[in-house]
């Protein structure tokens, strides 16, 4: 082999450069997401209770609107049925955004934290608090 050393020498930075992307956060912390949910829609609550316990909503949220979504849509439902029993119009601008009205503050913050685009507001209206 008449250039083994150049071979070698290609292969060394190929590698370096395809593990550049896991090597390179190493050891950084990414902070910790600060939420607020400080709406006065929410402050004026009696009881600061989503629709289903705050745990479920932060992992499945997405899995429930889009739940809801085909419900709507497809099968003509519109009574969902929280785990407590309580029966909630399927609406995510009569309920949802009703206390969530910061979407800056509040949907894009943790869906840029999240890395994911979801498409609500293709159907939906931006919620008012969050047009000045």
């Amino acid at each position: 082999m008449y250039d083994a050393k150049k071979v070698i020498l290609g292969i060394l930075i190929f590698l370096a450069l395809f593990a550049f992307p896991f090597w390179y956060g190493k050891g950084k912390a990414i902070p910790a997401l600060k939420l607020s949910i400080d709406t006065p829609q929410i402050r004026q609550l009696a009881e600061k209770k989503c629709i289903e316990p705050t745990a479920f909503m932060r992992s499945s949220h997405m899995e429930l609107i889009d739940s809801w979504r085909t419900a709507v849509v497809r099968d003509g439902e519109g009574v969902y049925v929280a785990s407590d029993g309580k029966k909630i119009t399927m609406s995510l601008s009569q309920n949802c955004l009703g206390c969530h009205s910061n979407k800056e503050q509040f949907c894009d913050t943790c869906h840029s934290y999240a890395a994911v685009k979801p498409n609500c507001w293709s159907c939906h209206n931006v919620p008012q608090e969050a047009r000045r």
